[in-house]
């Protein structure tokens, strides 16, 4: 079986396409290696990625130059894993970007799946931001974006289930909840804290947001359920289903579980409030876990324990 992951050499695409290969399946990747992050980091992922015999695809979803490279990639595969994605809420990135990583390139990505007759499922990788400042419904709620990010990201998976029922196409999309671990992108707060921590530098921490609540999910428990789809294309086709740990708790507490595992208190340098953050997410997961079997494995102290052992090795 060939899956093509696109975002692969990133944080959560690394994992999957890891996980896959594992399972007998025949990965490639697809990457653009955008600098929204060091790229020396991205080039590491793929590197390792190699070393197991997966094979990254240097190509940019949204640009009509790189078409039919896409399309050659993904002609006979059975299953496309689309989490690339122009992620995070940022007051430097503009608008522009969030619109052609995140709308432009999976139209793009779709088009190119047009000509994959042996296609089993495109699963989109979505976001819980999609629900706005409170994310702890189920998906039969109506979406309220709150941020450039969460507005084109459900932009995204419109498209995708709009071509599920126009055409066919074997879509799903997973809306995926505070996903955190190890090659987790360095600007998220656990890897910000850790690193803080562990050079001894000041911590920067948006006023307010230690008591906004988050489902934080270990990545390899969001790489389970992707698997479980995979295996199964046909208990998720057409629908959206959210995916991430059931039980939340707030940035202060992971914070003190971050400081637990280090075995140092963080220095606080107090930043003005964020727009667009969310206030509170919890993964209603009750569908998921009926249609999958779905279950998440790895409770925030274990999750961060892991994490920070991952990072000292990597220092």
């Amino acid at each position: 079986m060939k899956v093509v992951v696109t975002g692969a050499a990133g944080f959560i695409g690394s994992h999957v396409a890891e996980a896959l290969s594992r399972e007998g399946a025949h990965v490639v990747g697809i990457d653009s290696f955008t600098d929204y992050y060091a790229i020396a980091l991205k080039e590491k992922n793929g590197a390792e990625l190699a070393e197991k015999g997966i094979s990254v695809v240097r190509a940019d979803l949204a640009a009509e130059s790189d078409h039919e490279t896409v399309r050659s990639v993904v002609k006979d595969a059975e299953i496309v894993i689309h989490l690339a994605a122009q992620p995070g809420i940022s007051a430097t990135t503009p608008f522009n970007d969030y619109l052609r990583n995140n709308i432009i390139a999976t139209e793009r990505l779709l088009t190119a799946c047009e000509a994959a007759s042996g296609l089993k499922l495109f699963l989109n990788i979505a976001t819980s931001s999609v629900y706005g400042f409170h994310a702890t419904d189920g998906e039969e709620v109506a979406p309220r974006p709150a941020s450039w990010y969460g507005a084109t990201k459900l932009g995204a998976e419109s498209l995708a289930l709009a071509r599920h029922r126009g055409t066919g196409m074997p879509v799903s999309s997973f809306r995926l909840f505070s996903v955190y671990g190890p090659r987790e992108r360095p600007d998220k707060i656990v890897p910000i804290l850790t690193n803080a921590l562990l050079t001894d530098t000041e911590f920067p921490l948006f006023e307010g947001s230690e008591h906004h609540r988050r489902s934080f999910t270990f990545v390899s428990d969001i790489v389970d359920g992707i698997v479980a789809a995979v295996a199964d294309p046909a208990k998720v086709i057409g629908e959206i289903f959210n995916i991430g740990c059931d039980t939340s708790i707030t940035t202060g507490e992971a914070i003190a579980l971050v400081e637990e595992a280090v075995g140092r208190r963080a220095r606080i340098k107090r930043l003005p409030r964020r727009a667009g953050d969310q206030l509170e997410t919890r993964a209603t997961i009750a569908k998921i876990r009926e249609r999958l079997g779905y279950e998440p494995k790895i409770t925030p102290g274990d999750g961060i324990a892991r994490y920070v052992a991952w990072a000292r090795k990597e220092r």
